[in-house]
């Protein structure tokens, strides 16, 4: 009887191993090319387990300055929120400090492109998604924040909704630091320039877009007014939008325990869709 029940155990502990490996996630990294750029970056694409059964959505996440495309791979489980929420996960690179805009300076610095165009183009064409804006979301944090919302802006025809993790919003209130002058030049001689590429102003175009929209910032974060102040203009401008603040800071602790929420919302919004 022992025996028995110890060789069931086994059995079971098997099956159990077995079917967890059948169903996880499936990650790829994925080498894709730049056309401005004429250059290829690593990209990781984490599949659901339901990948072979239909077509599905994509939400492409965006890294912070400084960081690459393996942050977010390496500081929450993708796999196990790809398969709660029954969708394809994608970290592009956006460079050191990329900005996610083309830069008019910097060739080498053409993020913008790479990411609305180069990657979405490649993702539709190797896996099996539902290749229409009704099927793309794009998120970040910090300067990806900002990249999520401009890239929304700037492309509504290639996604249905963005979500901004702390994001920067307010270009100018950046300034010298963090590379942007090398990409756009000063503030004060190319003033237009830092408005094309500034989410702040860049919002005012998604107005009649019904876009969704998830802001969102840690109570101690120092980026925390930039936020509020872009709260209060989208409602001004009449554009429907998520806000939410939280406690928690700049970090990664706010960051991986605020992105389900905005797969959550992206899910939500591919089903109305």
């Amino acid at each position: 009887m022992m025996k028995s029940l110890c060789y069931f155990s086994v059995v079971l502990l098997f099956f159990i191993i077995y079917n967890t490996i059948l169903t996880a996630a499936k990650v790829d990294t994925v080498s894709i090319a730049s056309q401005k750029m004429e250059k290829s970056f690593k990209v990781i694409v984490v599949l659901p387990d339901t990948y072979d059964d239909s077509e599905l959505p994509v939400v492409y996440l965006l890294h912070g300055w400084s960081g690459d495309y393996r942050n977010w791979f390496d500081k929450t489980d993708l796999p196990r929120l790809a398969d709660h929420f029954q969708m394809i996960i994608v970290c592009p690179d956006g460079g050191y400090a990329g900005w996610y805009l083309d830069s008019p300076l910097v060739k080498e610095s053409q993020y913008e492109s790479y990411i609305a165009l180069d990657v979405v183009d490649y993702i539709d064409q190797n896996y099996k998604t539902i290749s229409a804006e009704q099927g793309r979301a794009i998120c970040g944090l910090s300067m990806g924040g900002h990249g999520a919302i401009g890239l929304l802006a700037k492309y509504p025809d290639r996604f249905v909704a963005a979500g901004s993790m702390s994001g920067v919003m307010e270009l100018n209130t950046v300034g010298d630091r963090y590379g942007l002058e090398k990409l756009l030049g000063d503030t004060i001689s190319y003033k237009n320039r830092w408005k094309e590429n500034s989410s702040w102003y860049l919002i005012e175009k998604l107005v009649s877009k019904k876009k969704g929209i998830l802001l969102e910032c840690g109570i101690a974060d120092r980026l925390i007014e930039t936020n509020r102040r872009t709260h209060r203009k989208l409602i001004d401008l009449n554009i429907a939008h998520d806000y939410y603040e939280r406690p928690g800071g700049h970090s990664w602790d706010y960051w991986v325990k605020a992105l389900p929420y905005h797969l959550l919302f992206f899910k939500q919004y591919f089903k109305d869709k």
